[in-house]
């Protein structure tokens, strides 16, 4: 079990994903200073919000148990207080609960969780299957087919800005207890979500912004 700071998001953070945030509430610049003065490796935990708003007065407390780890790449002052920091999700964790520490931002006990692959050849063909679907979708939508990752564990996770999924279900896929698991279940989104493109042309809008205000 870990103990750290906590920055609770109205999005999902995977690992492998850049999130760039923008810090200007007061708390959070007092987290970042903390951050970079006192962590050799600058970590915080991002966590998605079940209810509540990312900041003001009361801002959310009731937050989703599985998050991930950020670790800040680099920071910037842009004047008036504000920050631009550069992250990236590393691991994902279990939120054990909220330790009473005394400091302006929420601070969690948490564990991080083992990437658990399930069974081998079942992943194998899952990735095979999944690219297929993904390619399928793209072409659905008039894009160019990316060049989707091979390895089974970050294709899992690319799932939920590939298809621009809303929260819950991008939450679902991180807290998908192993890779088989989160493949199977990035298939039948995929599939889902090619459904509807073809059928009634619904798109569903990317869920993150160019830059998390906090």
């Amino acid at each position: 079990m870990a103990r750290i700071p906590l920055f609770p998001l109205g999005t999902v953070l995977v690992p492998g994903a850049s999130l760039p945030l923008q810090i200007f509430e007061p708390r959070y610049v007092v987290m970042l200073s903390d951050l970079v003065n006192a962590m050799e490796v600058p970590e915080f935990g991002v966590v998605a919000i079940r209810q509540g708003n990312e900041v003001g007065v009361g801002s959310a407390r009731d937050l989703h148990e599985i998050g991930c780890l950020a670790r800040v790449l680099q920071a910037a002052s842009i004047g008036d207080g504000r920050y631009l920091v550069v992250s990236t999700g590393t691991e994902r964790f279990h939120l054990d609960g909220l330790a009473d520490t005394g400091s302006a931002y929420l601070t969690g006990e948490v564990t991080v969780l083992e990437e658990h692959p399930g069974d081998a050849q079942e992943v194998a063909e899952l990735v095979t299957r999944l690219h297929d679907a993904l390619n399928r979708y793209a072409r659905t939508l008039g894009a160019e087919v990316p060049d989707w990752p091979h390895d089974p564990v970050e294709l899992s996770h690319t799932v939920g800005t590939a298809v621009g999924l809303d929260l819950g279900d991008r939450q679902r896929l991180l807290a998908a207890p192993d890779t088989e698991t989160r493949l199977r279940l990035g298939l039948r989104l995929v599939r889902r979500e090619q459904g509807l493109a073809q059928t009634l042309g619904v798109v569903p809008p990317s869920p993150d912004r160019p830059w998390n205000l906090n």
